[in-house]
């Protein structure tokens, strides 16, 4: 080969190789552009929600949480961290509805014990209502704020006559959340952090508006009892309400949305299948049925009066009892003489035959008839 052609061909070889490189350099530089980091906030760490919490919604460890914040956008109504105590918001009520990421402020918050905290704790649509409770009736004072209860009425149907009354005990109402005992919303603790149990004479509860009627007339008409409701029947009672088609899930609903749906539907009061018991289902000698309204042995029965048998009209007309009475007949007349059942037949009926005992006739026994010619 000759040594001029070697040289060119050596040269344009070169020359590929290096179009090919910078063409390699130019494509990968367009389809990855350096990647700039965004800035991080300096500033002071602020509480913010970590998910959306609606009004009335209970403050939990999980729900709130610090975040970096640009300083120039802190405001004096924040929480920030290392100055807020995020124990002491556990427990407490979301006044207004914070979306996820926005800072939580001080308005925003209600305490246990601050003005508007039970407006606050209530659902929407919910009511509160107070009952009166002992000892007996309230669980020994082993009953909290949060705890759920059922609403146990005991009452005496009474009768008119001897007999004895029914004594009845219904479950009229279930799952039903308590908001207060006396005038605490919060529990109390000793020195030691263990829950102190005292006695209180009232709770308040948290029902709907059909409900709170409910109980206002349950208290009318018996005393009434609460029965403190476990943990685990919650669940339990869910799952019941699915199968029997009470509560049925939106379709296309998002595991988020099912979650508070059915959150929603496990805090609801209950008043449909409410149970009962009787006197007769806890010992042989009291009644099991309502018992009669019988009336008094001495009261007189009341008829209507018998139509009278003259006219055309009587003839069509059924007779009427009008008690014990002496039928009479002299002639073509007949007389019904009514006999009172403590006097005596033979005088009522004596003036009506005294003419027979002339005749030497027989003294007929009450309710014959009697005839003459």
């Amino acid at each position: 080969m000759d040594r001029k052609k070697l040289v060119l061909l050596l040269g344009a070889l070169i020359i590929a190789i290096g179009t090919a490189f910078a063409a390699r350099s130019i494509f990968a530089g367009g389809a990855a552009p350096d990647a700039t980091a965004a800035a991080q906030p300096t500033g002071p760490r602020v509480l913010v929600a970590k998910r959306a919490l609606t009004s009335g919604t209970i403050i939990t460890a999980d729900a709130l949480g610090f975040q970096p914040w640009p300083k120039e956008l802190v405001q004096d109504a924040y929480f920030i961290d290392g100055e807020a105590d995020m124990n002491k918001l556990i427990g407490t009520v979301v006044r207004y509805q914070i979306t996820a990421g926005e800072p939580v402020t001080q308005g925003s918050l209600v305490a246990p014990g601050d003005r508007g905290f039970l407006a606050a704790a209530l659902g929407p649509g919910m009511r509160a209502v107070t009952v009166p409770v002992s000892a007996m009736t309230g669980v020994a004072g082993f009953i909290f704020p949060g705890d759920r209860v059922d609403l146990v009425l005991t009452q005496q149907v009474s009768s008119q006559g001897d007999e004895a009354p029914l004594k009845t005990a219904e479950t009229v109402l279930r799952n039903l959340r308590v908001l207060a005992t006396d005038q605490s919303t919060e529990q109390t603790t000793d020195e030691n952090g263990k829950t102190v149990v005292t006695e209180f004479r009232t709770v308040t509860l948290e029902v709907t508006p059909k409900i709170a009627e409910k109980v206002a007339v349950a208290q009318t008409v018996g005393t009434l009892s609460l029965a403190l409701r476990s943990l685990a029947d919650n669940p339990a009672d869910l799952e019941r309400a699915i199968a029997s088609g009470d509560i049925t899930l939106p379709a296309n609903a998002t595991p988020e949305q099912e979650e508070k749906f059915l959150k929603a539907a496990m805090s609801r009061p209950i008043d449909k299948g409410a149970s009962f018991v009787t006197g007769g289902d806890v010992s042989r000698f009291q009644r099991t049925t309502m018992p009669s309204k019988s009336q008094s042995s001495n009261a007189a029965p009341q008829y209507s009066p018998q139509p009278s048998n003259s006219g055309p009209a009587a003839s069509n007309a059924a007779p009427v009892y009008t008690g014990p009475s002496v039928r009479v007949t002299r002639g073509k007349e007949t007389t019904d003489t009514p006999v009172s059942g403590k006097a005596n037949s033979s005088t009522v009926i004596s003036g009506k035959t005294s003419s027979m005992r002339s005749q030497g006739a027989g003294f007929p026994p009450t309710g014959t008839i009697v005839s003459t010619n």
